[in-house]
C-alpha cells in the first residue's frame, strides 16, 4: 500500500498581522488627535480615558457577574497603574504643545530604557553589555534630537523633556502592571485602570484650571475619536496580535509607531522632520531595539510595555 501524501502544514492565519498593523496605525494616530482637539493637552487625556472607561464598563460588569475577584489587596496595583497611566497621558499630551508629534511620540515610547533601569536600581537584576551598548545609543539620538531644539528653540525643548518623562511613567505602568496582572483578568485589569486614570487625570486638570465642558462639536468628536481608535481599538487590536504571534515579531514592529507618526504628521500636520532630527530618532528606536532584545532574553518574558497581554 503506498504511503499516504504528507499533510501540508498548517498555514498561518494574516489576522494577527493584520490587528498588529491596525493597532500600530490606530496608536499612530495619538498625537493627531491631540493636535485636532481645541482643548488643553490633559483635557483630551482626560476624555481618551473617561469614554474608554464608559465603553469597558459593560464588558466589566458582564465579566464581575460572572466571576468577580477584586479585593482590596488586588485592586492596589490597578489603581497605581491608572495613576501613573494619568501622569504619562497629562505629560505627553501636553508635551504636544511645544514640541513636533515625532519628537513627542519618538521620547514618549523610551520605556523600556527605564524599565530596565528600574529592574536594575529596584530588583538588582544583571543587565547584559548589549543593554548598556542600547542604553547609550539611545541617550545619543536624544541628546541630537533634544540638543538641537533647546539650542534653536528652547519651548521645543520642553516639549521634548515632557514627552520624555511621559516615558517615564509609562515605565511606572509598566512595572505596576506586571505585578497587578497576575492576580486580575485582563478586562477586570484595565477596566480599573481606566477608572483610576480617570481620577487621576480629573484631578489634575482641576488643579490646572483646566475647564472640563463649554469646547466645540468638533473638539468633543475628537475626543470620542481618540478614545474609540487610540485608546479601544488600538490597544485592543495590539493585545490580539502579543497573544497571536511571539515577542520577536511584536517588539520590532511595535516600535515603527513613531515612524508612522513622523509619516502621518508630514500631510496632516505640516511636519518634516529635519535631517538630525531624523538620524538622532533612528539612533533612539536602534538602541531602544537592542534595549528590549538583551532585556528580554535575559528575563526569558516578554518586556514589551503594552497595555496588556492576552492570556
Amino acid at each position: 500500500m503506498p504511503n499516504a501524501a504528507p499533510s501540508p502544514p498548517p498555514q498561518k492565519s494574516i489576522f494577527p498581522y493584520l490587528a498588529l498593523g491596525i493597532g500600530i496605525l490606530a496608536l499612530s494616530f495619538s498625537a493627531m488627535f491631540v493636535r485636532w482637539a481645541d482643548a488643553p493637552g490633559p483635557i483630551t487625556g482626560f476624555y481618551r480615558i473617561f469614554f474608554a472607561a464608559l465603553i469597558l464598563t459593560p464588558f466589566f460588569a458582564r465579566r464581575c457577574a460572572k466571576k468577580c475577584a477584586v479585593n482590596r489587596t488586588n485592586v492596589i496595583f490597578p489603581i497605581l497603574g491608572g495613576l501613573f497611566s494619568a501622569f504619562d497621558l497629562a505629560t505627553w499630551n501636553s508635551s504636544l504643545n511645544y514640541t513636533t508629534a515625532s519628537n513627542a511620540t519618538l521620547l514618549g515610547n523610551t520605556a523600556p530604557l527605564w524599565v530596565a533601569l528600574a529592574a536594575l536600581l529596584m530588583f538588582h537584576e544583571k543587565l547584559k553589555k548589549g543593554f548598556w551598548f542600547g542604553l547609550g545609543l539611545a541617550l545619543i539620538g536624544a541628546a541630537l534630537v533634544m540638543g538641537n531644539d533647546f539650542f534653536i528653540h528652547p519651548k521645543i525643548g520642553l516639549g521634548d523633556l515632557l514627552a520624555t518623562a511621559a516615558g517615564v511613567f509609562y515605565a511606572g505602568y509598566y512595572l505596576a502592571t506586571q505585578r497587578g496582572r497576575q492576580h486580575l483578568d485582563p478586562i477586570t485589569y484595565i477596566w480599573l485602570v481606566t477608572v483610576s486614570a480617570s481620577v487621576g487625570l480629573l484631578v489634575i486638570n482641576l488643579a490646572l484650571g483646566n475647564p472640563l465642558t463649554g469646547y466645540s462639536t468638533q473638539t468633543w468628536l475628537v475626543f470620542l475619536a481618540t478614545a474609540l481608535v487610540s485608546q479601544i481599538i488600538g490597544y485592543v487590536a495590539v493585545s490580539y496580535a502579543l497573544g497571536h504571534l511571539p515577542a520577536s515579531v511584536v517588539a520590532p514592529t511595535m516600535i515603527g509607531q513613531p515612524v508612522m507618526t513622523t509619516i502621518l504628521a508630514i500631510p496632516l500636520l505640516n511636519e518634516i522632520p529635519q535631517p538630525i532630527q531624523l538620524l538622532g530618532g533612528i539612533a533612539v528606536l536602534a538602541g531602544i531595539y537592542l534595549v528590549h532584545q538583551s532585556h528580554g532574553r535575559n528575563n526569558g518574558v516578554q518586556r514589551l510595555p503594552t497595555l496588556e497581554q492576552n492570556e
